[in-house]
């Protein structure tokens, strides 16, 4: 999706589960059943059990392809921080991901990392040192955000400090590093396959999230889907908000 700023996060927060289902249901009858089958389908796969963290990435295409990954892999939040560059997605890299993902902007990486610390996550660094914990070994029991650098330089070294743990793709050639939307997209794909393979973890979204985010992408597919969505929470009586 587009940017998600304050005013976002707090647009179905005053309503219950069945109120949002309610609203939901009245969505659907503005786009087709085949898009509806697709959002009940693909929600089930969604997690922010893992997320990302891209850093001052100054390249728009290469944060692009990494938005375009987390939304084959599920992923749903990527956390942008503009140090220097100013992030917008690329449309003919991201592939319309930008759609369904969800990307937040913040202006420092401390901030960042309270942020996410606040929600629950254990900070990983991505890095290529030698005693670096290789990404096939990096223990994902707790939320996790990965953090990837800019394409010269790498993480500051502030994000290095600051962060929890440090994790490595294994390389055998002579290049030093990974393209940053690689190393994005082969980690990912490690530690979604290990997340969903280990039933002890509790990947998927609630019922709450999952119906929210449907609410959110059918915004996407609605033409003027902001004021669409506010009509019939407007309209619906059923979907009043609750009072306590």
């Amino acid at each position: 999706m587009p940017e998600i700023k304050e005013t976002d996060t707090q647009l179905f927060s005053q309503f219950t589960l069945e109120q949002k289902q309610q609203l939901y249901q009245a969505a659907t009858q503005l786009f087709s059943d085949n898009k509806r089958q697709l959002f009940d389908r693909l929600v089930l796969n969604r997690t922010r059990h893992i997320c990302v963290v891209l850093e001052d990435i100054f390249q728009a295409h290469n944060a692009s392809a990494v938005l375009r990954s987390c939304d084959c892999f599920g992923v749903q939040d990527i956390h942008v921080v503009e140090n220097r560059n100013t992030y917008a997605p690329n449309s003919d890299v991201s592939m319309g991901s930008d759609k369904w993902v969800d990307y937040y902007k913040h202006p420092s990486i401390l901030q960042t990392y309270d942020h996410l610390r606040s929600k629950g996550y254990r900070i990983v660094a991505t890095l290529p040192h030698e005693n670096d914990t290789l990404i096939t070994q990096l223990d994902i029991s707790q939320p996790t955000a990965l953090v990837f650098g800019t394409e010269l330089t790498g993480l500051t070294p502030e994000a290095i400090s600051h962060a929890d743990a440090y994790v490595k793709v294994p390389m055998y050639g002579f290049t030093e590093s990974f393209n940053i939307s690689v190393c994005a997209a082969l980690s990912l794909f490690c530690l979604t396959e290990k997340m969903r393979s280990t039933p002890s973890i509790p990947w998927q979204l609630t019922p709450d999230e999952q119906i929210t985010l449907k609410l959110f992408w059918s915004m996407q597919v609605i033409h003027d889907g902001r004021r669409v969505m506010q009509h019939l929470i407007d309209t619906l009586p059923a979907t009043q908000p609750h009072q306590p």
